[in-house]
């Protein structure tokens, strides 16, 4: 299943963070931007949402709490969770939830971009992607 242009949801509740994820994945995907875990749901129980970056840790609701939820919406798109409180246990419940990977914070642009031209290879067979954002 090919996009024309897949959505991308970046719910983290740090502004400057979440604008420097948008930055880099903005020529390869329609943003979707979230504050918080709540209005992540909110946009994507209206929106389709191809691939998903939760941060682990915004107020009320977890990236991983989120994660649970969105997986009950959109069922195929992959969720990276990113974490500056990396974890096996942390692994074990987001493998549990269906996410995709644990990032762990800081993250080099490389590895981020890596891992998110993989998810969407390995979830839509999108090898085409795969290659713009990693030739980026």
């Amino acid at each position: 299943m090919i996009f024309e242009q897949y959505q991308l949801l970046i719910a983290d509740d740090d502004d400057a963070f979440r604008s420097t994820l948008c930055e880099i994945f903005e020529p390869f995907f329609r943003l979707i931007e979230a504050q918080s875990g709540e209005e992540a749901l909110e946009l994507a129980s209206h929106e389709e949402v191809h691939l998903a970056l939760f941060d682990m840790h915004m107020q009320r609701l977890t990236g991983l709490e989120a994660l649970r939820q969105l997986k009950e919406i959109h069922i195929i798109a992959p969720c990276i969770l990113i974490t500056a409180d990396y974890s096996e246990a942390l692994c074990d419940d987001a493998a549990e939830a269906q996410a995709f990977t644990v990032l762990k914070k800081p993250i080099s642009k490389r590895e981020l971009v890596k891992t998110v031209a993989t998810a969407v290879a390995t979830a839509y067979h999108d090898n085409e992607l795969t290659f713009r954002l990693l030739s980026s």
